[in-house]
This record gives structure tokens, C-alpha cells and sequence, in this order.
């Protein structure tokens, strides 16, 4: 039984559909939208932009829709559609492309230059919803909506710029927490058009592009099939159609480096399917299933994998790692700094039995010390250089200046301001040390930083494993260990094992005890949550 996306559809009212039936797929009847929404509101008010929803993922041979290229297309402020430069394709071989378009038309060309342009709707278009966030994360934000619909709302998960949830105009929010209102009237949407001797060719989408001898953009060459197609936001997504496992070829000389070990090699090609598979849910709002950048897995040109990430996903073909028959939250990040953290002190989520912090390090090394960690103990591992594994990072161990200013700075990026920075304080710490909640004191306010909004609004801070000490007036101290997050497999660490001797499974069970190796078509699901673990 193919794997399925939750369904999420939601019949448009007959005004509504004739606004924006131009802007669809060919006889589209539906649009994307959470599950159980009630039906828009008298005024024909929606909750985004239509949206052509994904095609479902077949266990047996998964087809990922990726997005090389969103947002694109003008500012929805700008007052022509020239204002952003042309959407050039080129073909990378003697062979042309071919653009289909949802009415049927096809063009042939080496290059194809496509225009924008700012199309009237038949009528006005009204944008309503509540918004929650915005969030540092993906998973903090899945975890405010997994909140919502215990409340019976159907949320939405949305990254206009920063994560954030969505829901109906009006919905009550979860307690203890404040929504925001938007609301914007439409009168236009931007369209793509062909310019021809005889005139300008007006495209309707979703775009189809075949590509014989793949599509070059930007610094690289993807085979496709291809889409070009409207977002939930107002603009367009370049998306290519990839087989999981040429995904993968895309993903692993960017995540831990072609030159790793094979042992290596392997469980992050295990750990980089199971993510894509667990998180194909991601970007469903804007019709797609995963970006191609860091709130993703970075996803370049497939060409570059070379004969040994080749034969690493060879070898583990179609094996995600899974727990109670579910591909597993396989986080991963470069270097624990020594210490892996436990899932829910990375993000405010439960806590997972496969995701708990531990001491990566020699028998005889985690004896010495116990967890949670104390700030004494964690200050003489930090002054250590070769204790644990993983110990050869360039930033397994760190130092930052932190001053006033650029505490101020970071704030406001985040609209968060305090006025001028007087004190930072470490708050609470988890189990592994890492530190929970910072407070920023400053002359026109305290701001509370927790988990992962810490790195993500600090972001000269490589990780949440630091101590914190004053270094002169306006002046702050870090420091710490590790990059990245800390749950799940540390690269690094996986590189020093895989040189040690160790297999991939016992890497894996070393970094997700508890979990096993499936293949995809012996999962119970995509592992798409209703809600949050």
C-alpha cells in the first residue's frame, strides 16, 4: 500500500473557484488545506493561496518533490511584474527542454526565458488567519500545532520567512499563548508568460518541464522532471521530481563530506532517507515535500557524489532506521562537543526513548561523568581536547565574545528588543548541560531565549553546549563545544568510530538505541505525524 500524505482538501466555493481557477492545475476541484477545516467563511475569505498538493510517496519507489528555487517571482509589493529579473532554464546538454503548461501547450527551446507578470484576479481575493510564532524551527513549530489540534483546530505549519502555524480567523489559541491576526486583500496574483514574435504566451500553472539532459541551475545540473508552480504565499517554486535515492546522492557530500569513512558514509545515508521519509510533510502547505537548504537536508548537484557515497547508498538501499515500525526523528548535526543531547532539550517536545542524552565517549570516560552534568564537571570536560569521540571537529571546542551590541543586534533581527543589553544569564540547563533558557536583561525589558531559539537568534553561537562568564562591562564570555544541535548522530563522532573499527549498525544503535533497520516497504507509515511526538 502506497505511502500517503494526510489529506488535506478543502472544496472552494464556486466564486472562489472561478478567482483563482487559472492559477491551478487543470481541473483541479480542491486546493491544500489542514484536515477538518470548516468550510471559508460567507465573505469567501481563505487561509492562503491555493495550492496543487504533492503527490503521495510509494514506499516501494519513493519520488521526493524538492524545491531547488522558492518564492520566486516579484515582491508582492512592487508595482510591476518586471520588478523581478527573468526565470531563465537552460537545458544542459544539445537537447531541448520542453515546458508543458496546465492547459496543454508545450515549447520546445535550449533556453527558455519566462517573464513575470502581475495578472488582475476576476474579483478580490481576502487572506484571513490567526498566526502563531514565529518559531526557530520546523519542530518547534510542529509541536505549537500538535498543541492546536488537541484543541480540535486544524493547524497549519507555514515558513513565509520563519516557521509559523496557522489556523482559521479568529481561532482561540492554545493557552498561554498569543495569536495575531492578518488579513490582506488581493487583487492581483504573478504569472509567467512566454514572449514570442506574435505576441506574449500567458502560462498557466502548475508548469511541466522535461529535461533530456537535465536542467542547469544555478552552480549545478539536476536531472528532473520538473514543476513550476504557485505557493501559498503569492509566489512561485522550481520543483524537481527526484527518486529518493538519487536524492540521496545530492544530500551526502554536503551533510558529512564524500571523503568520510564507508561506515560512516552508510548510516548517514540511512539517517538521510529516514529524514527525508519522516519529513516529506514539511513544506505540503506550498505543494511540495522538502526545500534543498539548511531547514532541510542541503541538496546540490547529484553529479558530485562520487564512487564511495555511490556504493554507501548502494549498500543500504531502501533502509531506514524505525522504531514501533515508524521511520524515526533521524536528527543529526556535526559535532556533540562530547555530549549528546536528549530530543526535548533541543526542542519543546516530549521526550523520545531513541533520543536521550549520553556521553559519547569511552566506557571509562562516561563513568566520570554522571547526568545530568553539573557546571563543574562540564567546565573540566570543556577545557579537554581528546577525551571523547568526535574530538578532531574544528569546533569541538569553542570561544565567542559576545557584546552588548551584538546581543542588541540579534534582537531586533528577531524583533525582540530590549533596549540597550545590560545581563545575560544562563536560566536552566538539561541533562546533558546544555543550556535551556538564557535571559537577556536590557534597559527596556527581559527577553527569554529556550532551546533551539538560542542558536537560531545568537547565531555566531555554534551550540547550546557553553558556560557563560562576564568579560568586562557589556562584555560576555562563551565558552563551549560541539556544533550543531547535539541530538542524534554527531558526524564527527560517526567519522571516529568508522576509523575505530565500528560498523554501521553499531554506529547507529550507538547514537538511536532502541531503533531498527527497515525497509521503506515494511514501515506502518510515512511516519507524518497527526501531532508532535
Amino acid at each position: 500500500m502506497p505511502v500517503r500524505l494526510p489529506q488535506r482538501r478543502l472544496m472552494l466555493p464556486s466564486s472562489l473557484a472561478l478567482a483563482v481557477a487559472p492559477l491551478l492545475a487543470g481541473g483541479c476541484q480542491a486546493i491544500d488545506a489542514p484536515p477538518a477545516l470548516a468550510p471559508p467563511p460567507a465573505d469567501g475569505a481563505i487561509l492562503h493561496w491555493p495550492v496543487p498538493e504533492p503527490a503521495p510517496l510509494s514506499p516501494a519507489a519513493p519520488v521526493l518533490w524538492v524545491a531547488l528555487a522558492s518564492r520566486l517571482g516579484p515582491p508582492p509589493d512592487s508595482a510591476a511584474g518586471d520588478a523581478a529579473p527573468p526565470l531563465r532554464l537552460r537545458s544542459a546538454g544539445s537537447r531541448p527542454l520542453a515546458l508543458i503548461a496546465a492547459d496543454g501547450r508545450r515549447v520546445s527551446a535550449a533556453e527558455l526565458v519566462l517573464h513575470w507578470r502581475w495578472q488582475t484576479l476576476p474579483q478580490p481575493q481576502l487572506l484571513r488567519r490567526q498566526v502563531l510564532g514565529p518559531f526557530a524551527s520546523f519542530e518547534s513549530a510542529e509541536r505549537v500545532a500538535a498543541l492546536w489540534r488537541r484543541q480540535g483546530v486544524a493547524a497549519t505549519i507555514a515558513h513565509p520567512r520563519e516557521w509559523e502555524v496557522w489556523a482559521a480567523a479568529g481561532t482561540p489559541p492554545p493557552d498561554g499563548m498569543t495569536a495575531r491576526p492578518l488579513e490582506r486583500r488581493e487583487t492581483r496574483r504573478a504569472v509567467l508568460e512566454l514572449q514570442r514574435p506574435t505576441g506574449a504566451l500567458t502560462l498557466q500553472g502548475p508548469l511541466r518541464i522535461e529535461a533530456p539532459d537535465g536542467l542547469r541551475w544555478r552552480e549545478g545540473v539536476f536531472a528532473g522532471p520538473f514543476r513550476l508552480q504557485s505557493d501559498a504565499h503569492g509566489g512561485w517554486s522550481l520543483i524537481e521530481q527526484v527518486p529518493l535515492e538519487r536524492y540521496l546522492e545530492g544530500v551526502l557530500p554536503h551533510e558529512i563530506g564524500a571523503g568520510a569513512p564507508a561506515a560512516a558514509l552508510e548510516a548517514q545515508a540511512v539517517l538521510a532517507r529516514t529524514w527525508a521519509m519522516r519529513n516529506s510533510h514539511r513544506f505540503a502547505v506550498d505543494g511540495y515535500h522538502l526545500c534543498s537548504d539548511t531547514q532541510c537536508q542541503v541538496y546540490a548537484d547529484p553529479r558530485l557524489a562520487g564512487a564511495a557515497v555511490r556504493q554507501a547508498i548502494g549498500r543500504s538501499r531502501g533502509k531506514v532506521l524505525s522504531w514501533n515500525g515508524e521511520p524515526i526523528h533521524a536528527v543529526y548535526h556535526a559535532s556533540n562537543g562530547g555530549i549528546a543531547a536528549g530530543f526535548d532539550e533541543v526542542w519543546n517536545a516530549s521526550p523520545l526513548p531513541y533520543l536521550k542524552p549520553f556521553v559519547d565517549a569511552p566506557e571509562p570516560v562516561a563513568r566520570r561523568l554522571p547526568l545530568p552534568v553539573q557546571v563543574g564537571p562540564l567546565a573540566t570536560l570543556l577545557k579537554q581536547n581528546s577525551t571523547t569521540y568526535g574530538a578532531d571537529h574544528p569546533l569541538y571546542r569553542w570561544q565567542r565574545l559576545l557584546t552588548a551590541a551584538d546581543v542588541a543586534q540579534a534582537l531586533s533581527r528577531s524583533q525582540q528588543g530590549v533596549g540597550e543589553v545590560q545581563r545575560l544569564e544562563v536560566v536552566a540547563r538539561g541533562p546533558s548541560g546544555r543550556v535551556l533558557t538564557l535571559r537577556i536583561r536590557g534597559s527596556k525589558g527581559t527577553r527569554l531565549l529556550s532551546r533551539d531559539a538560542i542558536r537560531r537568534t545568537l547565531r555566531q553561537v555554534p551550540s547550546t553546549l557553553f558556560l557563560l562568564e562576564a568579560a568586562g562591562p557589556g562584555r560576555w564570555r562563551l565558552v563551549g563545544g560541539g556544533f550543531g544541535h547535539g541530538a542524534g548522530l554527531s558526524q564527527a563522532g560517526a567519522v571516529d568510530l568508522a576509523r575505530r573499527g565500528w560498523t554501521t549498525q553499531r554506529i547507529l544503535s550507538h547514537y538511536y538505541p532502541q531503533t531498527e533497520l527497515r525497509g521503506t516497504g515494511e514501515l506502518k507509515s510515512s511516519g507524518i505525524p497527526g501531532e508532535a511526538p
